[in-house]
This record gives structure tokens, sequence and C-alpha cells, in this order.
């Protein structure tokens, strides 16, 4: 019996697709001061790009590799990095935090 429409078996990786492409260029567009932060491939996620606003604002989604990452940062005018060299920037943890305070 099928569960609420699953179409995958359980434990396979979902790939990247045009809607999570489509996202990631409207948040781009629409925030200033957008940079990309490229996250490595994990066992439980593929590949993904994490991009984050000059205030913290930040979202993450599925990306077919990091080659596909970088180049759809560059086509927008944004930096990217390796997340796994460069960590972090610290006003997304705060976001995180004002958010969570109920500030945002």
């Amino acid at each position: 019996m099928k569960w609420f429409g699953r179409r995958q078996k359980p434990g396979t990786m979902r790939k990247s697709d045009t809607p999570d492409q489509a996202h990631l260029r409207e948040f781009a567009q629409t925030r200033q001061g957008v940079e990309g932060f490229v996250e490595p491939r994990t066992a439980v996620t593929d590949y993904t790009l994490l991009l984050v606003a000059i205030d913290g604002e930040w979202t993450r989604r599925r990306v077919p590799s990091v080659e596909w990452a970088h180049t759809f940062a560059n086509k927008l005018g944004i930096p990217s990095y390796d997340a796994a060299v460069v960590g972090y920037p610290p006003r997304m943890r705060e976001y995180n935090a004002r958010k969570k305070n109920g500030l945002i």
C-alpha cells in the first residue's frame, strides 16, 4: 500500500529540479548582498547551495553539482564559496536567533 503517494524508494536522495533552481534565482534577484555557499554531498543530502542575504536571511536547495552551483552564482553576479572551507557567515546565525526570539 502506498502512503501519501510516495514516489521514491525509501533511502533514495531527491535530485535537484527546476523549481529548486527557480527558487534560488528568485531569492538571489530579490535580496541585497547575496552570497552563495556550496555545501558538499553527505550521506543524507546531495550537493546544496545555501544563499545568504546581507540581513542574514537564507535559503538552501539541492543542486546538480559543485560546478553547477559556482556557475549559477557567477551568472547572477554573486560570490560563491565552498562552505566546508570558509564556514557560514555570522549574520546567518544572528538572523536565526532573531527569528527564534520573534524579532522578525
